[in-house]
């Protein structure tokens, strides 16, 4: 439910963005004609993200029953995990744009970038307590500091006036700085849902350039889908019935070049 908000605002601001063009192409002067034919420029990208988990649960998980060493914030005899889902959020990029140009229909960038934002993991659990069974709800909040750094082979469409498409493909290493694979406890019956510092994405994207008078601004979006599994088992409830715990990321970004 929570990604389809930013799923349509994007979808909205790239209609906008192709009817308006295409409706006034007729009337409007050819800027920077060019721009594309330098060997390389520079720029930077301001972006709104949602980071997501995609998460592969184990069979016949509901069946296990952890002891009250597996799940000491529970204060319970024994659980059952229900089920889990996660809740995301919306956070935020900031990067620096280094394009390099190799023909008239594709350029290599190099996008550094720093993402931050965070995903809640929200657990069904079942408690026994005395013999007294209750159903309870946990959430564990994730929060995330991304360093990124993506490589994309960008292949431009043929430009119309004063717009141009274009497809990215490519991956990125990131590295979360607030990862918590490393936290320490603060107390015997504090659990944290840790995940590792490091993963590869592989991403997608696509997006409009537009040559304004003085520079080239873009819209875009990228999906990037990671590879590893980044979770961190730790023996309780909380990550015992995962199989595997993979990362997602949707980003609408705006690019200034």
């Amino acid at each position: 439910m929570h990604r389809f908000p930013l799923r349509i605002i994007i979808l909205v601001l790239l209609f906008a963005a192709i009817s308006s063009d295409a409706f006034s192409q007729r009337i409007k002067v050819r800027n920077l004609p060019s721009y594309d034919l330098a060997p390389y420029h520079f720029g930077f990208i301001l972006g709104m993200n949602e980071m997501l988990f995609s998460i592969n649960t184990k069979p016949g998980f509901q069946d296990v029953t952890y002891n009250s060493l597996q799940t000491p914030d529970l204060y319970s005899d024994s659980a059952n995990l229900l089920g889990m889902e996660q809740k995301p959020a919306l956070g935020f990029t900031i990067g620096i744009v280094s394009n390099l140009r190799i023909n008239d229909f594709a350029d290599l960038r190099f996008v550094p970038s720093l993402s931050f934002g965070e995903r809640d993991i929200l657990y069904s659990i079942r408690t026994n307590f005395g013999g007294t069974e209750s159903n309870i709800l946990v959430n564990k909040k994730l929060q995330s500091t991304f360093v990124e750094f993506p490589l994309h082979l960008k292949y431009k469409g043929s430009r119309l006036n004063n717009i141009r498409p274009y497809w990215l493909v490519g991956a990125k290493y990131s590295l979360d700085l607030a990862s918590d694979s490393k936290k320490k406890r603060e107390d015997n019956n504090s659990i944290y849902v840790a995940i590792n510092r490091n993963d590869i994405y592989g991403e997608l994207g696509a997006g409009l350039d537009f040559y304004t008078t003085f520079f080239k601004f873009g819209i875009e979006l990228k999906m990037a889908y990671g590879i590893n599994d980044i979770l961190k088992r730790e023996g309780n409830i909380y990550t015992d019935a995962v199989d595997k715990m993979s990362s997602k990321l949707f980003l609408l970004s705006f690019t200034f070049e």
